[in-house]
């Protein structure tokens, strides 16, 4: 018997104090209609995967939003976000920095170690995939500070770094930056 029949079962119950019907009346029971909007307020959406067998849970409504707005900005050439907080005009919570990186703790984290490793000059690397030969440098650069902070961060025995590049990937900083993240246990695949 599922969640959604039991609270319908236990609204009914309180109401009446007749003998407990059978579990054919169960069967036939539709939950109330405040059951279902709370059922569909914490129900995952789903969408399926052309090109795989499963379905996986989406980014929010809002998150693909936000993302979709910050790509038509992608190429403006105006400071992000991340520019300000390099200037130290935004502030920061930082975790390291070295001549070429910052990184510094995520105002929304995802884990209990949530950290963005972020080149401190743009150069063209708005995304991985903008990324060209002259970019190897610094590619690497960015994941052995990431390695670093692991170790900083204390989760150097399993952390995950990610990139998300493109509207479709939710990128919302045209930026490069890697997340690093770690403090719990990480599921696969990963959202």
């Amino acid at each position: 018997m599922s969640c959604r029949y039991m609270v319908a079962i236990s609204s009914s119950l309180l109401r009446s104090t007749i003998t407990l019907p059978t579990l054919s009346h169960f069967n036939r029971l539709k939950p109330p209609n405040s059951v279902r909007l709370i059922q569909s307020a914490f129900q995952l959406p789903v969408r399926q995967c052309p090109h795989r067998a499963m379905s996986r849970a989406s980014a929010t409504h809002d998150e693909e939003a936000a993302a979709k707005a910050a790509a038509t900005e992608a190429n403006s050439g105006a400071p992000t976000i991340f520019d300000k907080i390099i200037s130290k005009e935004i502030p920061s919570s930082i975790v390291y920095e070295d001549d070429k990186v910052l990184a510094f703790r995520d105002i929304n984290p995802q884990a209990p170690v949530h950290v963005l490793v972020i080149p401190k000059l743009r150069d063209g690397l708005t995304e991985l995939g903008k990324a060209e030969p002259r970019h190897e440098d610094i590619l690497g650069h960015l994941l052995h500070a990431s390695k670093i902070v692991a170790e900083k961060e204390g989760i150097v025995d399993g952390f995950r770094v990610v990139i998300n590049c493109g509207a479709s990937a939710c990128q919302s900083v045209y930026h490069l930056h890697l997340h690093v993240l770690g403090g719990r246990q990480l599921k696969w695949p990963p959202g």
